[in-house]
């Protein structure tokens, strides 16, 4: 198999270098991947400015765009041959519940299955993980059963691990989303002219976090891996809105 490899942490990651490394001898890679930090960029194109392709000695290729940007890029002309599929990771901290919409790696992931592959988004838990090798196994594990029993092409799956050593964590655990509760404030700063600064606030704890989520397998020690469709229609809202529609 052939395997395109991104990120939003940027092609310098020791996520992604572990990613790397813990599939180096079960496929041919490829690695395009941001040329600098872009968490948070969700699923956004670079469509007002040329993206610039540079290659490292190792053969890593970086792109001066978003993680959408890199995949897209890879599959529709960049690369001589289609990959067979897309992973994304490893994540510096967990994507979990509403973390996907905002996630660049989630992105990456989501960018393949519209372009017709089977993607994968992996992340380490915590606020700086540590265990990435723990993170590498897993996905070595899952890549491994992914070949002796495929994946349909319409699938994605988000996979969270929890940042412990490999042998401490309890098993692979089958999850739906979560949520969490609002963001903390705007942090206000001043900049060295006195002019005000403002950083996002950190991303609230979990509220919908009990049993079946993401959240709970993590905080119980298990590899939380969630499904994702690209479909965000309320299907079951449509009634009530037809009826709600002005005549």
């Amino acid at each position: 198999m052939k395997i395109l490899l991104s990120n939003d942490d940027g092609y310098q990651a020791e996520g992604l270098a572990t990613l790397a490394v813990a599939l180096s001898d079960l496929a041919e890679l490829v690695i395009v991947a941001p040329d600098r930090n872009q968490s948070g960029a969700s699923h956004s194109l670079t469509l007002d400015m040329p993206l610039r392709v540079g290659r490292t000695r190792e053969g890593i290729h970086y792109v001066n765009g978003t993680p959408t940007d890199c995949v897209h890029l890879a599959i529709t002309g960049f690369l001589d041959g289609e990959p067979d599929m897309v992973i994304a990771g490893i994540n510096h901290g967990a994507n979990l519940g509403d973390d996907v919409l905002y996630s660049g790696t989630v992105a990456a992931a989501v960018e393949g299955r519209f372009l017709g592959l089977p993607a994968v988004a992996i992340s380490l838990a915590g606020e700086n993980p540590r265990h990435f090798d723990a993170a590498g196994e897993a996905i070595r594990v899952l890549f491994q059963h992914l070949i002796q029993s495929p994946l349909p092409a319409d699938t994605i799956l988000n996979i969270n691990v929890p940042d412990r050593p490999f042998a401490e964590l309890a098993g692979f655990r089958a999850t739906r989303l979560g949520n969490r509760h609002r963001s903390e404030p705007v942090v206000k700063a001043e900049d060295p002219k006195g002019r005000p600064v403002f950083w996002v606030g950190a991303a609230g704890s979990g509220q919908d976090a009990g049993a079946g989520t993401d959240f709970c397998a993590i905080n119980e020690g298990y590899i939380s891996v969630t499904p994702l469709k690209v479909d965000l229609t309320r299907h079951e809202g449509l009634s009530d809105l037809e009826d709600w529609l002005p005549r």
